[in-house]
């Protein structure tokens, strides 16, 4: 078996072929070189180093262009690779495998996984029909039914963006298109989320809507065109033809706020500014401000306030 073949390899089957990057190392058990074709060719326990990145594979070859520089190395029958940063790593599994050497992008095809770990912890685990991987700039794009567990996230969405820190920490998470995200009892979909790791707080816009679910069963329903939510201080901030269910109440405004018990850190406090109505069994209250709490269910409205009560006149056991 050949081993540790470098680039100087390839300069006695190539004339003319330059080195293009020292940190560069192959091996494989067998290496050709097409020049009909501009490519040099690797089989049988093909691994390829390039800084922090190595990738192994059955099969590979590698385009090289018309200055004889190498391209891109394409990786097939479900190649592996992996990237080590402190105590991170890494990893891509798919069916194809594409390498930029001159770019250092790393593509993906064909039911692709992501996956960070911390020591032997896994962070983040992204799935997706396609996913490119910048080592230079340590972004990740992964489009095509994207599926992402991010510790106790779990998420759906047409295109993510995820980027890392200088340690290969998760520093920012874009989700794009009809994506879906639950965390615990909370659910929320939109356009658009853009959630920061480091301050827990997750912003979604484009016909959002949020689901929170109480110790009781009841559901929390917020409906609005952006909303903004902290892990941290459990509360929901929602702007723009807002709606909100729960239980029997159902109320409606230009602006929410959803905060928790200062007791027992449960959602429970809804405030609307602005114009706003509630609308209880057969009762509409308009107000300037409304607040509302779900234990117990009370509410107050302030400013120029409005009642109306429907049916006033019914009879009991009239239908």
């Amino acid at each position: 078996m050949k081993k540790l073949l470098i680039l100087l390899l390839f300069i006695t089957m190539a004339a003319g072929m330059v080195v293009v990057a020292s940190d560069l190392e192959i091996e494989s058990k067998t290496q050709t070189f097409s020049d009909s074709e501009h490519k040099i060719k690797l089989d049988g326990g093909v691994k390829v180093k390039l800084d922090n990145l190595t990738v192994q594979s059955d099969k590979a070859d590698v385009t090289v262009r018309r200055n004889n520089k190498l391209d891109t190395a394409t990786f097939y029958n479900k190649p592996y690779a992996y990237e080590v940063n402190e105590n991170k790593k890494r990893e891509v599994k798919a069916n194809i495998l594409q390498v930029s050497l001159i770019n250092k992008i790393v593509r993906a095809e064909g039911e692709t996984q992501s996956v960070i770990t911390e020591g032997n912890t896994p962070i983040i685990v992204i799935n997706a029909d396609v996913q490119e991987y910048d080592t230079k700039s340590s972004v990740m794009v992964a489009t095509g039914s994207v599926t992402m567990k991010y510790k106790d996230i779990d998420t759906y969405s047409d295109k993510a963006v995820i980027i890392a820190d200088e340690k290969g920490g998760v520093k920012k998470i874009d989700l794009i298109g009809n994506a879906k995200v639950k965390q615990q009892n909370n659910e929320s979909e939109g356009h658009h989320f853009i959630y920061n790791p480091v301050t827990e707080e997750m912003s979604v816009e484009g016909n959002t809507k949020s689901i929170a679910i109480t110790d009781d069963g009841k559901k929390l329903t917020i409906h609005s065109d952006y909303q903004q939510y902290s892990k941290r201080q459990n509360s929901y901030i929602g702007s723009g033809h807002v709606k909100i269910w729960f239980d029997d109440y159902y109320a409606q405004g230009p602006k929410v706020s959803v905060f928790p018990d200062k007791k027992t850190n449960k959602l429970n406090e809804v405030y609307f500014i602005g114009r706003s109505k509630i609308i209880q069994q057969e009762r509409d209250i308009i107000a300037d401000k409304i607040r509302m709490t779900m234990d117990p269910k009370d509410f107050t409205a302030e400013g120029n306030v409005k009642t109306i009560i429907h049916n006033v006149d019914r009879k009991d056991g009239d239908l």
